[in-house]
């Protein structure tokens, strides 16, 4: 209040008083880390790297909400930003809205058409079962600079993979590792898909090679205790099932399957 003119300070001062402690009340509610960022972004309003440090203080405590509501703060102010679309797009995917999470990538690659934000697009086209997967992968293989042969290939065993077409999808798999050996996530996928057909012990060798790459790989030990599980060898799928709760204690399927085996 403090451009208010001389006639209408006492009127206001109640008015002012109430607002003021309202204002000062909802600061003190506010944790002492947000508090700091806010200030700092209050000081710089101009400083998108203070407002993506608020967005991702959000992202990390698992508040996708208000993430996403401080990134359409910033987009208001710069609409052509493709990063700003890129982090909403991935917060949306975190929490669970694919459709405005494509939507975003679209409209990132529409302001930048950076082979990253097709990847991310991508992916998700191959895990919501949408052909388009297919055209961003070519697209990748077509564009010489994109640097992206692992990741098309990858996209296009991922989508086939989720359209139950395994058998198709395991060469794209053997094409990923075969560019980049240590590329885990492509080991992990082919042995799911070795695993829904039926190929159990194949699938455990790729699973093997994927933590043998990647000792903290609780998706693999996880995967492989499912396997060990489907062979009637309970000791291993036991261990393997504890070993991706070691790494991660909230990985809820893990603890299912050992609950399912009689461990708690």
């Amino acid at each position: 209040m403090k451009n208010i003119f001389l006639g209408l300070i006492t009127a206001c001062i109640w008015c002012t008083a109430c607002n003021n402690t309202d204002t000062n009340s909802k600061e003190a509610a506010l944790p002492e880390q947000e508090k700091q960022l806010r200030d700092a972004i209050n000081q710089h309003p101009d400083s998108l790297l203070l407002k993506e440090n608020l967005i991702q203080y959000f992202r990390e405590n698992s508040n996708y909400g208000q993430a996403i509501t401080e990134t359409e703060k910033a987009i208001q102010k710069d609409s052509a930003n493709a990063r700003l679309w890129d982090i909403k797009a991935t917060l949306h995917f975190l929490n669970k809205d694919t459709v405005n999470a494509m939507s975003s990538f679209e409209k990132a690659i529409a302001i930048d058409p950076q082979p990253i934000y097709r990847i991310s697009l991508g992916l998700i086209y191959a895990q919501t079962k949408n052909a388009k997967a297919l055209s961003v992968a070519n697209w990748l293989l077509a564009d010489s600079l994109a640097k992206a042969g692992k990741q098309a290939e990858f996209i296009k065993g991922f989508y086939y993979s989720y359209i139950n077409d395994c058998e198709k999808a395991i060469p794209f798999f053997d094409t990923c590792v075969a560019i980049d050996y240590t590329y885990t996530d492509a080991y992990k996928e082919k042995a799911i898909c070795l695993y829904n057909l039926g190929q159990y012990k194949e699938a455990i060798k790729s699973l093997e090679k994927a933590v043998a790459l990647q000792s903290t790989y609780d998706e693999a030990y996880y995967w492989l205790g499912r396997c060990y599980e489907k062979l009637d060898q309970p000791k291993e799928a036991i261990m393997n099932y504890q070993a991706a709760i070691q790494i991660d204690p909230d990985y809820a399927e893990a603890k299912d399957a050992l609950a399912r085996l009689g461990v708690k």
